[in-house]
């Protein structure tokens, strides 16, 4: 039996973990997904959300962003009764809006991969954590994201939501040390502190 980080331990984590969870995502649609998915996780727990994904996936269209950005209030209003999802008003319009901005970034640097990968210039940072209570809520650099896509439009991506996206899609590589998913110095990743 591998040794995994402590987090993972219902089937459904231990998938996740082990076949997406710090690995480097570049596209655009996956990552819209990840965005919305953290955002919807606030206060609550990532086996809550890994468990409505699928329910996610069919509410917000694959999580296509234009298909998203074209809800309407009444869609809304239908999210809201959709028991398969957070019915979290602030959350949904957070999700739609967020679809817009998604948009425009795209717009401006070509692909959502190319903005948000630049902000670690383009290779995953693999902190040595010894163990889970070692890994931080947020750290500068999620910071830095938060405060640019605040400024870009965007809703429900704090400081928080923002380290969580960055572990999520492999920007920060946080399997702890000992776990067999954790890379090894000198591998893909840049080895931070």
């Amino acid at each position: 039996m591998p040794v995994r980080c402590s987090w993972a331990t219902t089937p459904l984590d231990v998938a996740y973990h082990d076949s997406e969870w710090g690995v480097p995502l570049h596209d655009d649609r996956r990552l819209f997904e990840f965005l919305v998915l953290e955002g919807a996780q606030a206060g609550l727990s990532w086996s809550t959300i890994l468990r409505k994904r699928d329910n996610y996936r069919r509410a917000f269209a694959g999580f296509d962003p234009a298909k998203v950005a074209a809800l309407t209030a009444r869609d809304v209003r239908r999210l809201m009764t959709d028991a398969g999802i957070v019915r979290n008003r602030l959350k949904i319009e957070s999700a739609i809006g967020n679809a817009g901005a998604f948009g425009r970034v795209q717009d401006a640097f070509g692909s959502f991969d190319t903005y948000l990968w630049r902000f670690v210039d383009g290779v995953p940072l693999q902190p040595n954590r010894p163990g889970r209570s070692r890994v931080p809520a947020s750290t500068a650099l999620s910071d830095t994201l938060s405060r640019d896509l605040r400024q870009r439009g965007f809703r429900f991506v704090g400081t928080t939501i923002c380290y969580a996206f960055m572990q999520a899609t492999g920007m920060v590589t946080d399997h702890v040390v000992g776990c067999f998913r954790h890379r090894a110095p000198g591998g893909r990743g840049r080895t931070v502190r």
